[in-house]
């Protein structure tokens, strides 16, 4: 089993937390301070989860909510089976060898 590390990502529960519905008001509250987001890239930030996020980023939309950084990242470990491919089946370990070892100068 591998221990895998995940997040959820809450911002869009906090957005309607605090009535805001659309992902267009988010952009010039951001922009007031001073993170300058498209359209495309603030529905991104809204709807999915981030793989990367400035801390400037992230410290205006705490501000803009009125949480902190905890309230819209939860860290989460995930248990997860290691996949094996169809009809394989569990092979054993290959057992070592003894060898003998030989010097040139010894017949």
């Amino acid at each position: 089993m591998i221990r895998k590390m995940g997040i959820t990502w809450h911002l869009r529960l906090r957005m309607a937390e605090k009535g805001m519905f659309q992902t267009t008001a988010l952009q010039p509250l951001l922009a007031e301070r001073g993170i300058h987001l498209s359209r495309e890239q603030v529905f991104r930030l809204v709807t999915g989860t981030p793989q990367r996020l400035s801390t400037d980023t992230l410290a205006a939309l705490c501000d803009i909510l009125e949480c902190q950084p905890n309230d819209l990242i939860e860290v989460k470990a995930v248990n997860a089976e290691v996949r094996k491919a169809a009809g394989e089946t569990s092979t054993p370990q290959p057992r070592p060898r003894r060898t003998t070892v030989r010097r040139p100068d010894q017949t």
